[in-house]
Order: structure tokens, then C-alpha cells, then sequence
């Protein structure tokens, strides 16, 4: 054996008896230098007792003998609030179309009274015919007859006039071939006037007054219409 060699060997069997005398070995199964620090060699592995076990395995010296650390579940994604959906209100059907014929009482009844004279009688036979011959042109909102009265007498004989001056053209219409469901009465006594009460002052029943109040004496006839009537 060359002298060289034989030093190497020397020099190995020196660490190691070094290693073996003055390193201590700590009680999981590594070499330590008396300072917690673990022993390498020149390629960086742990120097084991030989008390080593698999067991004795840590992250710095046998970390492929270790069970794969358990892998954190990723965080769940935020829950996003859906937004509420707007609520859309459908807009309301358009108000009925009428096209408004205006009869003057006098021109249809005697004073206070809701019989239909002959010349109502001819105006209103014009007006039915009218509706009959136009009836392609009509929704199917009914006709709305509405009687209304002037303000001489009480509330309840005007309302009781003006219904029962609507029901009679109503009647005269049907008699006439107007579908009788197609048409419907209403009485509005006094309440809706057409005069002022300072250009009519009074309640006494005058001629001056009446005569004033002849426009509130009236009978108002609403037909629908598919198109705005100007």
C-alpha cells in the first residue's frame, strides 16, 4: 500500500473515531456536535446512529421517508350576492277612448220631467243608428249614458231624475237595435255642474234661474273609440 493511500485511510478511520468520541448522538438517531447541530458529511446527508429507525426520520435529513404533509383546501371563492332584479311594473292599459255626444235636457224632456219628448226622440233615433253603423269602429267598452240635473230641488230627486233621464235614452237605443249589454246608465244628479255659482246666484226656482241653469240639464253619451276622437 503506497504511503499516500495509506494516509487517506488514516486520516478517514481518524474522523470517524473523532465522530464516534466526540459527537454526541441525539436521541432521534442523528449525529449532533454536542451543539443540536446535525452532523453532514460532504454531500450533505445526516450522519445516522445506529440506533436510527425510520421512525427517527425529520424534514432535514429524510424528509422522503415523511408522509406527504397534508395539502390546505384552497379557500372557497367569495359568494357573491346577486344583485336583486329590478321589479318591472307593466304600465297601466290606456284609459278608454270616447268620443262625447252632449245632449241640452230641454231638447229631450219637458221640465223636471224624464219622458222624452217627440224631438228627443228623433235626435236620440240618430244618435242610435249612429252607434249601430260605427260599431266596427268601437272597443269593447260599453256606452256610458250619464244623466245630469241643475241644482234647484234635493240631492236625492236630482240624482233620482238624471237615472232615470239616462235610462230612457238607454231603452230608446235598445229599442233602436243597440245591444243592451253594450250600454250602461248612470245618474249624476247635481254634482258635476257646468255653470259657476257666481254667475247663477240663488235657489229659488225663478224663471231667471232656470233659464241660467240650463246647461247643468243635460245628458251626456260616451262611445268608445279605437282612435282619439278630436
Amino acid at each position: 500500500m503506497s504511503k499516500k493511500l495509506m494516509k487517506s485511510v488514516v486520516a478517514a478511520s481518524v474522523a470517524l473515531i473523532g465522530i464516534s468520541s466526540g459527537a454526541a448522538y441525539a436521541a432521534d438517531g442523528y449525529a449532533n456536535d454536542n451543539g443540536a447541530t446535525v452532523i453532514k458529511n460532504n454531500y450533505g446527508e445526516c450522519w445516522r446512529s445506529g440506533s436510527w429507525a425510520e421512525k427517527n426520520a425529520t424534514e432535514e435529513c429524510d424528509s422522503h421517508l415523511l408522509p406527504p404533509k397534508p395539502v390546505a383546501a384552497p379557500a372557497p371563492a367569495p359568494v357573491v350576492a346577486e344583485a336583486p332584479k329590478p321589479v318591472v311594473v307593466p304600465p297601466p292599459p290606456p284609459a278608454p277612448k270616447y268620443e262625447k255626444l252632449t245632449y241640452r235636457a230641454e231638447a229631450l224632456f219637458a221640465f223636471n220631467s224624464a219622458k222624452l219628448s217627440d224631438k228627443g226622440k228623433k235626435e236620440l233615433a240618430e244618435f242610435a243608428d249612429k252607434v249601430k253603423a260605427e260599431k266596427a269602429q268601437r272597443t269593447d267598452d260599453p256606452i256610458r249614458i250619464v244623466g245630469h240635473t241643475d241644482r234647484i230641488g234635493s240631492d236625492k230627486a236630482n240624482e233620482k231624475l238624471a237615472l232615470a233621464r239616462a235610462n230612457a235614452v238607454r231603452e230608446l237605443a235598445i229599442a233602436r237595435g243597440v245591444e243592451a249589454n253594450s250600454i250602461v246608465a248612470e245618474g249624476k244628479g247635481e254634482s258635476e255642474p257646468v255653470t259657476k255659482a257666481e254667475d247663477c246666484k240663488g235657489d229659488k226656482k225663478t224663471k231667471k234661474l232656470i233659464e241660467c241653469l240650463a246647461p247643468d240639464r243635460r245628458v251626456e253619451i260616451f262611445i268608445p273609440a279605437k282612435k282619439q276622437i278630436q
